[in-house]
């Protein structure tokens, strides 16, 4: 269970979000809401990227009392990820293989599924917004995480590589691992069925379906 309880983000005097209290079981979760709604601030809060008031807790560890050990257990991709320009996508996929305890044979299936492998070697400062979302996407995927959030996964791919991701997330859940994802279009695919459904909206997260 990740839970979230008396959970406040604002931006100085701006109130950002306020949820009471919220459950994701395990599960795949599609949080929906339109730009602006506060969807990537919520995420960014989740994996432990920004500050916020209240508590989110994943199988009694706490994110603000024990950041490692619940970071340990939550991989993130950021709906416009950026890197170090001057790291190459292996530098950044081998450090969190490392972190992550990712063993070659899944490092390599991932780089090569999602066409990493083409450009890895190269600094990410040369990267397209396609080509970091795949990185992004690669690292988020490392090891074998309890819960993996993916913030837009599905922008600035092709429809090829969408389907790539789509069937990533229908093969990770089927081993025990949990989804929360956003986006901000209506999402269909027939490889990915959602537990539940969930919208962003007047400052607020709310259970929709």
């Amino acid at each position: 269970m990740l839970i979230l309880k008396s959970f406040r983000k604002a931006f100085g005097d701006q109130l950002i979000l306020d949820v009471p209290e919220l459950t994701f079981a395990p599960g795949i979760h599609w949080v929906k809401g339109k730009n602006g709604s506060g969807k990537s601030t919520l995420f960014n809060c989740l994996a432990g990227l920004s500050p916020f008031n209240g508590e989110v807790v994943l199988h009694d560890i706490s994110l603000s009392k024990s950041p490692r050990p619940y970071k340990k257990r939550v991989n993130y991709s950021q709906s416009e990820p950026s890197f170090p320009e001057f790291l190459s996508g292996d530098d950044l996929i081998n450090y969190f293989a490392q972190l992550k305890d990712a063993d070659l044979v899944q490092v390599e299936r991932l780089k090569n599924g999602l066409g990493v492998s083409a450009y890895s070697s190269q600094p990410c400062g040369t990267y397209s917004s396609g080509m970091m979302k795949k990185l992004s996407i690669t690292i988020a995927f490392l090891g074998k995480q309890e819960w993996i959030i993916l913030d837009e996964p599905l922008i600035t791919l092709d429809k090829e590589a969408q389907d790539l991701v789509a069937q990533l997330i229908a093969e990770r859940h089927k081993t025990g691992t949990s989804f929360i994802f956003a986006t901000h279009q209506d999402f269909e695919n027939t490889k990915i069925n959602a537990n539940r459904v969930y919208e962003v909206s007047n400052q607020t997260v709310s259970l929709v379906s």
